[in-house]
């Protein structure tokens, strides 16, 4: 894919969504960092309904310790490997508070050596938290990478790397929430749902939905967070 055809991909997603953003809730860092755990093999939506009870009781590592593992698996246990998960966030929570004063590192390497926290972890956390321009790569961003063209790979670290590389500076920051839903919605796994895809035209998929030559895809705007 060409340099022109990635630049007019990112400006039809701007387009459609100039202010994406994680649909996971969360008031500060330490919130978010505990919900991108939780996020794993679960969906945004029951991460949310977890965390809604959870925050207002253990919204800092200082009362996640005070509840202990006992009480936060009770409040998780209807997410997937919730007992893993709940291991891992009083055991970072400690750390937080062992290494970093309880605050959140706007650091990779320093994430990455948190209990729970892989690479695709802490690029949303410095993407969302601080503002830093990462691409953390999930199911949804590699099919739809690999789909379009923007970014092929084998691997979800390649995908990242060719995103990194070839994604305009302008929009690396906005890139990973852009994708994800576009994935999400738009671009499903099963039905993807061509017809009114905004990059419809410009996306190189083989097999994607044909359309006449004279028709035009009709611009669906992405979905963001919900009310």
């Amino acid at each position: 894919m060409n340099a022109a055809k990635r630049r007019a991909i990112f400006e039809r997603l701007r387009a459609a969504n100039p202010r994406p953003t994680t649909e996971l809730r969360f008031a500060t860092p330490y919130q978010l960092l505990v919900a991108v755990v939780l996020s794993a093999q679960a969906t945004d939506k029951s991460v949310n309904q977890a965390t809604h009870g959870l925050f207002r009781v253990a919204g800092t590592p200082q009362a996640m310790l005070a509840l202990g593992e006992d009480g936060l698996r009770r409040h998780i246990r209807s997410i997937g490997l919730y007992q893993t998960k709940a291991r891992h966030i009083i055991e970072l929570s400690r750390l937080l508070l062992a290494r970093h004063g309880g605050e959140v590192p706007a650091d990779r390497s320093a994430l990455e050596a948190l209990p729970g926290v892989g690479r695709k972890t802490a690029n949303v956390v410095l993407n969302t938290a601080f503002a830093q321009p990462t691409i953390a790569v999930d199911t949804h961003i590699f099919r739809v990478a690999n789909r379009t063209g923007l970014a092929r790979g084998k691997t979800v670290l390649a995908v990242e790397r060719g995103l990194m590389r070839h994604t305009p500076a302008e929009f690396r920051q906005d890139a990973h929430h852009w994708l994800i839903l576009h994935g999400r919605y738009v671009c499903k796994a099963r039905k993807p749902d061509c017809v009114n895809c905004v990059i419809h035209d410009l996306c190189e998929w083989k097999e994607k939905t044909r359309m006449g030559s004279s028709d035009a895809p009709r611009p669906a705007p992405l979905a963001s967070r919900p009310e």
